[in-house]
């Protein structure tokens, strides 16, 4: 291999990427400037649309060409322009779309004269049809059967998540039932020790603990050309895979680097496996009152009183 695994590169990914052998990487993960204008050091988030889309089908083309043929690509992308690059990986690179994954969180970008933005957007794909890996016992959630019914016919292992992953469900107990199986990770506010700082986009350690433990096995390649805070090769570390990064600011390289020399292969993720368990919560936070079943839903109780009564005292978030 033209380049040495378990390294960030501070370099443009399309450059980077070349130096690599085809079908090399078993995972990689994108999460690409949007081009809404963000305020980066070195990248300039604000291009025409047909300039856009041409870059984005040059790096595809890239990721495409460097995966295993059971690889897996997951994209992270905003509403502006989820719809044409969905098309782009199916029609154009011939990706195979597993999922398309509504991540949703509260504390997202304020709109002043629409509603506000609360949802990214995660394209599960893969380069073969019917060959890939998932891991479906590595993040099965409890089942109804199990949590609300205790019903002694669940399946012990639990099922697999639904495909919304829901961030603050404490803000719709009656809408986001415990048998619903949605995901939960906080989003990485500014207060979170997880939070790194100096970069504004920082994903949530356990969402890419997720997709990592899903869709690759110990050992193997994952590839982040957006490296970004580093979360996904960090994340990988930590899991025991080998990995690969590419990251346009040197700033941001060196961010990464000293992430990456703090830990170590088996350390825990940042955030909670569970949040639904463990809620952070602010420092001067207004208790909310159990509320009673909805009417449509008499026979169960409440999200709210399920937590109350059975889960430990919320852990206090201490800021940066």
């Amino acid at each position: 291999m033209g380049l040495a695994w378990d390294r960030v590169y501070n370099e443009d990914c399309l450059v980077g990427m070349k130096k690599l052998p085809t079908g090399c990487v078993d995972l990689a993960f994108a999460d690409p400037p949007f081009n809404i204008g963000y305020a980066y050091d070195v990248y300039q988030d604000n291009q025409s649309d047909e300039e856009y889309l041409n870059w984005c089908r040059q790096w595809l083309g890239e990721i495409v060409r460097v995966l295993k043929p059971e690889g897996t690509f997951w994209l992270a992308m905003g509403d502006e322009y989820a719809a044409e690059l969905k098309l782009i990986m199916q029609r154009e690179w011939g990706l195979f779309c597993r999922s398309w994954v509504i991540w949703y969180y509260t504390f997202g970008v304020h709109c002043a004269r629409k509603f506000s933005r609360s949802h990214t957007h995660l394209f599960y794909m893969t380069k073969d049809k019917d060959r890939f890996v998932f891991n479906e016992d590595a993040i099965r959630v409890p089942s109804a059967r199990q949590l609300v019914y205790q019903d002694r016919r669940a399946c012990p292992k639990g099922r697999l998540p639904d495909d919304t992953w829901i961030l603050r469900p404490q803000d719709l107990p009656e809408g986001f039932q415990p048998d619903e199986d949605t995901w939960y990770f906080p989003r990485v506010c500014g207060t979170f020790k997880e939070r790194l700082g100096g970069h504004g986009c920082q994903m949530p350690e356990q969402l890419l603990g997720r997709i990592i433990r899903a869709c690759s096995n110990p050992a193997d390649l994952v590839l982040d050309p957006f490296a970004g805070t580093g979360t996904t090769l960090a994340v990988a570390k930590k899991l025991h895979r080998h990995f690969i990064g590419f990251e346009l600011s040197a700033q941001y390289t060196q961010w990464i680097e000293a992430r990456l020399e703090a830990i170590e292969p088996g350390d825990p993720l940042a955030g909670e496996l569970d949040p639904l368990r463990r809620m952070p919560s602010a420092p001067q936070a207004i208790p909310l009152a159990p509320r009673s079943p909805s009417p449509a839903r008499g026979h169960r109780k409440s999200q709210a009183n399920l937590l109350s009564n059975n889960l430990p005292l919320l852990e206090k978030h201490e800021s940066d």
